[in-house]
């Protein structure tokens, strides 16, 4: 078999020169990130290097010789690779608006999702790997750090790169050093969003979010605030009709703090409850938990609820859930006007670093943030510095 190495700035264009000078035929044996160094080692310049190989038959050969069985599966499998990178180039290059509706082409076999899924692992753990690379030895235990807490690749980046600064010109960094260059950071991008509570200025409190998240609890937590340190007088309303239990639960948080409750199964009902808990000075609505994945549940929600300038709403998400997942709900609750975001069962998990991507990624402050079961106790009214000290929460000191 003929083997060549080659170098190029990125793997398509490497692609290039392989197929210019070997042809469709040709192997990808193996291929690396390869990291040069200039001028002392303070300059970095990365490249890809790219082993193909071909068999070696001669073209006069070829009719008398018969093809071995392995190649057209080479070939076939080849081909495949180049379409799955291909496939990951116009996703990357080509992230259509969200607003626009993406049809799932139903023709990729499932076998090919999974490969496709495999290549964008294996293109993460190369960009790990040029992470370690790119940064001396002294900050890669930090950037880990920063990683574990799952925070987003692009802050990393910036992040580390402020460190690699600091670091040229101390030529030594401890991880105090560290966790004090990070917060300012995050502390400029954290800064320009609304944080805090409720503003007690608006009457109608709208909790929305899917299932399973706690939106009923925290209601009940939020309400009991209200009642026991700003002493106001309040309601409920509820729309979450699928669950008994939802309803039972609200009545017996209600029945503690005093709160008459109503249920709304329909618009009417809404606007009957509203007109019924005038006078009170806030009302507090509970809404259904559904698949807010599917777009039809949002539409309804928003036929059901008013959003205007007598209410404030928030979006409540659960730090267990997986991030791509909140994204999806995030963007399906893009047309309704959301305040802040809560986030819940920040104590079922070891990092928060989600919670600052998405708040940075959509420009949207922070309420609150639930740490247990607990009726009011476990609850708290988020403050910027409070949360980036929860960033670093258990670090080795």
């Amino acid at each position: 078999m003929k083997m060549k190495k080659y170098y190029a700035s990125s793997i398509p264009e490497a692609m290039k020169q392989v197929r210019a000078e070997l042809g469709e035929d040709a192997v990808i044996l193996n291929s690396k990130v390869v990291i040069t160094k200039k001028f002392f080692g303070m300059i970095k310049k990365k490249s890809f290097e790219v082993v193909a190989g071909i068999d070696a038959i001669e073209p006069r050969q070829v009719a008398s010789v018969p093809t071995p069985a392995v190649l057209p599966v080479v070939k076939k499998e080849n081909a495949r690779l180049q379409e799955i990178t291909n496939a990951i180039q116009a996703k990357i290059h080509q992230e259509p608006p969200h607003d626009v509706a993406v049809h799932e082409d139903t023709s990729i076999s499932e076998e090919l999702r999974k490969e496709i899924a495999d290549l964008k692992s294996l293109m993460q753990s190369m960009h790990k790997k040029t992470t370690q690379a790119q940064y001396p030895d002294e900050l890669l235990p930090f950037i880990e750090y920063l990683r574990q807490q799952e925070l987003s690749e692009e802050l990393i980046t910036t992040i580390g790169d402020e460190l690699f600064m600091h670091f040229k010109e101390a030529s030594e960094i401890n991880f105090s050093q560290c966790k004090l260059i990070t917060k300012n950071l995050l502390r400029k991008k954290l800064e320009v969003l609304p944080v805090g509570g409720l503003s007690y200025e608006r009457k109608y409190i709208n909790i929305l979010g899917p299932t399973g998240v706690g939106k009923t609890t925290t209601i009940a937590k939020m309400a009991a605030r209200a009642v026991l340190e700003k002493k106001k007088k309040i309601g409920f309303i509820t729309t979450d009709t699928y669950r008994i239990a939802a309803i039972e639960q609200l009545k017996t948080y209600a029945g503690l703090l005093q709160a008459p409750v109503e249920i709304a199964y329909n618009a009417t009902d809404f606007e009957q409850a509203i007109r019924r808990l005038s006078h009170l000075d806030l009302v507090f609505i509970d809404t259904a938990g559904r698949n807010y994945k599917e777009v039809k549940y949002v539409d309804d929600l928003q036929r059901l609820i008013k959003f205007d300038d007598h209410a404030e709403s928030y979006l409540v998400l659960a730090m267990t859930t997986k991030e791509r997942d909140m994204e999806n709900i995030v963007d399906q609750f893009k047309q309704l006007p959301i305040e802040k975001f809560i986030f819940t069962k920040i104590d079922e998990t070891n990092s928060i670093g989600t919670m600052i991507n998405l708040m940075i990624k959509y420009n949207k402050g922070l309420a609150y943030y639930t740490n247990g079961q607990e009726v009011p106790e476990d609850i708290e009214e988020a403050d910027l510095e409070a949360v980036l000290n929860l960033f670093f929460q258990g670090e080795e000191k």
